[in-house]
């Protein structure tokens, strides 16, 4: 039986929300304005990545984008890197989020520091335009930087669209971040100006970031001044008050309008593998994809609401303010979702009353665990989807959902990446759910799996890769001058193909399986196994709270041999004796193939986890081959560092620790 097998339809969205749907009506608008009738979300998938001009030429048009100089072509010149995209277009994406009914609805923001708030769009653009004030007088201008060291609430938006409004370049780092992650990722854009907060509660934490950011202000020699978002209070000392900036008063707010791949912001990598990169993407890019993403595969419509945690270190944040391209609002949230306990996110969301959600695979999982029943100690009522990105969703969360919510909430489970700011496979209204794999390919991305020599494969695993572009691809890295280092991570394995450095399956109907980073997947006798197959199996077990596995190769000729190690985080402080070790072992030799049977199995107190929820594979992997600490991450970038350390300490005791035989029955 094949690893890889085609999942069956778990459900679909009935016929009623179906033709309901943005996305029905987008295929009727196209065979009403361009005369092509497609039937169904596969004819329309297939028309996107066969007519790139068409296709995004409609999402230009459908969505009403505004230009002040008519474009020339849509893709001028189509090759990767450099994709040539409506050249002459000038425009500015900030004017597009502020446009429409200033009386509804921007957001409501919920935080462990202060009192709820609520924001009309116009007390939006009133401190956008005050802020805008302040930049102008500070000298900022077309092409300069502005960072933030500040967490998920308003301010943060505010200051990035006035950024943004003046054609100067964003770029933000969550305050979790200790110092020297700060650095790493802000002194590569020499900012002119700093916005910060000096502190902030998680829980039941008081978190002070006064040292941090005087660390920081003082290792960043661009920076011209720094501005206090008073968050509780103020406490940084040589710091501009933020109600006092642009304190003249608010100047109708001026657009830049600039080129189609002018830099709009920059997003930082995890860094949690080596220095982080400095990604930068474009006005236009940004907006067409967030269009297309936010309208027609979320199905995000006037007067609609969205809900979805994240913290501004993930590309996640980057999207939410994009929410208000399509005339809906965002539920903003800042602190600890677990606090005072699992419900609490499920709470916020009865309150405000969503009609797309977005949760991790993590805190779905840790619901399930925690024995969360949605569907009766909630209401949602005009919940459409719940979507999960950031990890690979266990067919056990697709089925938790389902039974929780029923065939009319559609599951959208998605990944895509910081690279691209967007999905790259993902659910959509017009699409079934499988049973634990993901539905399809997103509109405009010519997404497939590729073998070794550049051939696509299907129902097999193989590096996932882009094979056209898409608008929302990096301009480029941030420094990277000579486009070395974009290059090398992108397009040195196949020549004017994008890999985007995971690995996947697909299958003739679309489905599709993201398998795990494909650094990180496992050779073992010549046969690469993806690692969340792994995850599938002994993450549905009830007495495993999470799971990692890395394959160590041997020497020589004996590359391919080496050792298949499993960490097992048990829940609640189970035992792991030799027993439960050797029933994980039978379970994957019957769910997945004898290959699978790990040579060791052990008990870890917690799995290392980057910010967004990632398992730490590569970094747990070079410490078992002996590297440092020190060398294989940084530890500012990891959500827990002891797990991460535990790893280093059982990487010097290794010899000692207890060994399943794979042979064990």
């Amino acid at each position: 039986m094949s690893a890889y097998p085609v999942a069956p339809v778990l459900y679909e969205l009935p016929a009623d929300l179906q033709s309901e749907s943005v996305l029905q009506r987008f295929i009727e608008w196209v065979a009403e304005h361009r005369g092509i009738r497609l039937d169904g979300y596969r004819e329309l998938y297939d028309w996107s990545i066969t007519d790139l001009d068409g296709f995004w030429e409609s999402v230009w048009q459908f969505y009403d984008v505004h230009s002040s100089t008519p474009y020339t072509a849509v893709l001028a010149e189509e090759r990767m890197p450099g994709a040539v995209w409506f050249p002459g277009a000038r425009l500015n994406y900030a004017e597009h989020v502020l446009r429409g009914d200033g009386g509804r609805c921007a957001f409501v923001a919920y935080s462990q520091t202060r009192p709820t708030q609520e924001w009309s769009v116009d007390d939006l653009r009133a401190e956008v335009g005050r802020v805008r004030t302040g930049l102008v007088e500070a000298g900022v201008g077309l092409g300069d930087r502005v960072a933030a060291y500040l967490p998920n609430i308003p301010e943060t938006i505010a200051i990035e669209l006035a950024v943004v409004s003046l054609g100067a370049v964003w770029a933000t780092c969550a305050p979790e971040f200790g110092a020297s992650s700060a650095i790493d990722r802000l002194s590569i854009i020499e900012p002119k100006v700093l916005f910060a907060v000096g502190g902030y509660r998680y829980g039941r934490k008081s978190i002070d970031r006064t040292a941090e950011v005087a660390e920081i202000t003082a290792a960043i020699g661009s920076l011209e001044k720094v501005v206090e978002v008073a968050y509780p209070s103020h406490v940084l000392s040589d710091a501009i008050r933020y109600e006092d900036f642009g304190d003249g008063g608010a100047e109708d707010i001026a657009f830049e309008h600039v080129p189609f791949d002018h830099p709009l912001f920059v997003i930082f990598t995890s860094g949690t593998t080596g220095k982080p990169k400095a990604i930068t993407h474009c006005h236009g890019g940004i907006l067409l994809e967030h269009l297309k993403n936010h309208g027609l595969s979320w199905g995000l419509r006037e007067g609609d609401r969205l809900m979805w945690y994240s913290t501004t270190a993930w590309m996640v944040w980057n999207t939410l303010p994009s929410v208000l391209l399509v005339g809906a609002s965002v539920v903003l949230y800042d602190g600890d979702p677990t606090f005072p306990d699992t419900r609490e996110l499920w709470r916020v969301a009865e309150e405000t009353d969503p009609d797309v959600l977005g949760m991790s695979p993590a805190y779905i999982r840790g619901s399930r665990a925690a024995g969360v029943d949605p569907r009766t100690e909630f209401s949602f009522p005009r919940l459409r989807q719940l979507c999960a990105v950031g990890s690979p969703l266990p067919r056990d969360g697709y089925r938790w959902v389902h039974e929780e919510f029923g065939d009319r909430v559609l599951l959208n489970v998605g990944s895509g990446g910081t690279d691209v700011c967007g999905g790259i496979v993902q659910g959509a209204p017009l699409l079934p759910v499988y049973d634990g794999q993901i539905s399809g390919s997103a509109l405009g991305v010519a997404a497939a799996a590729f073998d070794e020599n550049g051939d696509p494969v299907l129902d097999s695993p193989g590096e996932l890769v882009i094979r056209r572009p898409m608008p929302s691809m990096p301009v480029g890295f941030w420094g990277d001058d000579d486009g070395s280092r974009m290059h090398e991570a992108y397009f040195s394995s196949y020549p004017g193909i994008w890999r985007h450095g995971d690995w996947a399956v697909f299958h003739a109907d679309g489905s599709c399986q993201i398998t795990g980073r494909s650094d990180a997947t496992l050779n073992r006798g010549g046969v690469r196994l993806g690692t969340s197959e792994f995850y599938r199996v002994i993450d549905a077990a009830p007495d495993a709270e999470d799971s990692l596995v890395v394959f160590l190769e041997g020497q020589g000729e004996d590359a391919e041999t080496g050792r298949l190690l499993l960490f097992v985080q048990m829940a609640g402080g189970a035992p792991l004796d030799e027993e439960r070790r050797a029933s994980f072992a039978r379970m994957l030799r019957s769910e997945l193939s004898p290959r699978h049977v790990p040579d060791e199995i052990h008990a870890v107190p917690a799995i290392p986890l980057n910010r967004t929820g990632k398992k730490l594979e590569v970094p747990v992997k070079r410490l078992l081959q002996g590297r440092p600490l020190a060398e294989v991450a940084q530890l500012g970038a990891v959500a827990d560092a002891g797990a991460l350390e535990w790893f280093a300490e059982f990487a010097r005791t290794r010899s000692a620790a207890p060994v399943l035989d794979a042979s064990a029955p």
